[in-house]
């Protein structure tokens, strides 16, 4: 097991990106695997839709947001109170081709009375790998342990609507009215996709036309604003392992004319549970945002996640995220691009966060085998509580000398082995003598915000499995002529605790944590 665990944590990250965030790649990795890695040049450069999401708050302010908070100017805006999300990933795998597809479906309660409607549908395509090794000694008994490895490249498209018509003044009162017809859109949707998939056939369109007409009496009275158009590219690279056990079935070796004789004993298939796993991705998703007041923008997200379940179908779980989010303006960015120029970013958004929790479930496999030709059915299900605790610190950049600072970070100037990650919570502690300039700008400029929530999580999976493997010793070498693996994720998560923001640097430079009046004004709506 601790050769899986070294693999996982091992795993190189991918070429460098364009905006130089391949050196704070290496800064998220520091905690974990240890400041060699960063001095050693393997991770130097010469140069954030389904973690983290940045779930905490939005401080409004950015870029082409004219909105300013009243009272202390550290306050951010707003909070996310809860969010409702399902997401479905189907997974075909053919030799070492992986093609993913997947759906997710978000609706978020916002402490300022407004609701957001998000779908987004994300395809993928790249390769994977694995290999598994039985557990000397347990062999016998179905224990095994393997690693795998993938890489995917992908993109994205959807709809992001807004509810925000209802303004009575009382944050409370809108909240309740928004989601009333956010809920009702759903519906409206729902109906409008069972129109979309209509088969063809006479009549069709008349059909069609009535069964919209249906459909569109379903919409709320205060239509929802539409988001901006935004172009999304997504690259995604994921290292895991799992540990496994169950019973084999063997046959006693002797069969037809030779029934008197043995060979030995032959494995005929197996049964098996999976008792623990661990999952290191990492995701860069681009996003060019074309109409609305943040029209001509361009971010980049880095989520980094590392995650893991022991027990039976995952009786303890946990995960720890680390997220990096740069904007810059779109036309500026590509024609500094082009003249091999710096950056100059507008706006930095880092947010962490950290999940555990527990719950009940199974994950079982089970297998045939025909030679080196092997047959996998697998499924299961099950729900788990846990508690998320999110940290966010965000950065406006209305100046050269703090965008230069940034950029800087970002492109890991300096001794990145001594410039890891700042966390937003020690941004608000005095910054001691050998505090990196980015430490020292989030202190004295940045946002910070501290969220806690209770999360509840239903899932269930299914796969299919058509392989071919080679024994070698204790290893099996082999892959996939044929899989599909479905797996279905609904995720409730409602805020709780005591949201706090940190104040503007007082005597002696300390920045006090004190409620967050705008994210406690308001209570979440249970759907």
């Amino acid at each position: 097991m601790s050769l899986v665990v070294a693999a996982i944590v091992g795993l190189s990250v991918p070429a460098d990106e364009a905006t130089g965030l391949k050196s704070a790649v290496c800064r998220i990795l520091h905690p974990l695997s240890g400041a060699e890695a960063c001095s050693s040049g393997d991770y130097a450069g010469d140069g954030d839709g389904d973690g983290g999401n940045g779930d905490g708050g939005d401080g409004g302010g950015g870029p082409g947001d004219p909105f300013v908070p009243n009272g202390d100017p550290f306050e951010p805006a707003r909070c996310l109170l809860s969010q409702d999300q399902t997401k479905t990933t189907v997974v075909i795998q053919i030799l070492f081709i992986k093609i993913s597809s997947s759906e997710t479906v978000k609706l978020q309660q916002w402490s300022d009375g407004t609701v957001t409607l998000e779908r987004v549908k994300e395809t993928g395509g790249g390769v994977t790998a694995s290999i598994s090794a039985g557990i000397p000694g347990l062999k016998d008994w179905g224990g095994s342990a393997k690693l795998s490895g993938t890489y995917l490249a992908g993109s994205g498209s959807g709809g992001q609507w807004l509810f925000n018509g209802n303004k009575t003044g009382d944050p409370q009162a809108d909240l309740a009215a928004n989601l009333e017809d956010a809920q009702q859109f759903t519906e409206y949707l729902k109906a409008q996709d069972e129109c979309n998939s209509r088969p063809a056939g006479p009549r069709s369109s008349e059909l069609g036309m009535i069964c919209g007409y249906h459909a569109g009496k379903k919409k709320p009275d205060l239509e929802p604003e539409r988001a901006p158009d935004v172009d999304i590219t997504k690259t995604s690279t994921e290292a895991s392992g799992n540990v496994s056990f169950g019973g084999k079935f063997k046959s006693n070796g002797k069969s037809g004319k030779d029934a008197g004789k043995s060979d030995g004993p032959k494995d005929l298939g197996k049964i098996s549970g999976e008792v623990l796993n661990g999952t290191m991705t990492e995701d860069v998703v681009v996003m060019r945002t074309n109409t609305g007041v943040n029209a001509g923008k361009i971010t980049f997200i880095y989520t980094f996640t590392v995650k893991g379940s022991a027990g039976l179908g995952g009786v303890a779980t946990g995960e720890r995220m680390q997220q990096v989010a740069v904007t810059y303006d779109a036309a500026a960015y590509d024609q500094e691009e082009k003249d091999g120029a710096a950056h100059h970013p507008e706006k930095l958004v880092i947010t962490t966060s950290q999940e555990a929790g527990d719950g009940g479930g199974v994950k079982v496999e089970a297998g045939a085998n025909a030679g080196p030709v092997t047959i996998d059915v697998g499924g299961g299900g099950g729900s788990t509580q846990s508690q998320i605790h999110t940290e966010s610190a965000e950065l406006i950049l209305d100046n050269d000398t703090d965008s230069t600072t940034v950029e800087d970070w970002l492109r890991g100037n300096g001794d990145p082995a001594s410039n890891p990650l700042p966390s937003p919570s020690d941004a608000a502690e005095v910054p001691g003598p050998d505090a990196s300039p980015l430490e020292r700008l989030l202190h004295d400029k940045g946002k910070l915000s501290k969220l806690d929530y209770n999360a509840n999580t239903d899932w269930w999976n299914a796969s299919l499995g058509i392989g071919f493997g080679i024994s070698a010793g204790q290893f099996t070498l082999g892959f996939k002529l044929f899989g599909i693996d479905i797996t279905h994720e609904q995720k409730t998560q409602t805020i709780t605790g005591n949201p706090t923001y940190a104040t503007g640097p007082k005597s002696g430079g300390a920045r006090p944590w004190v409620e967050w009046k705008n994210c406690t004004r308001t209570k979440p709506i249970p759907t």
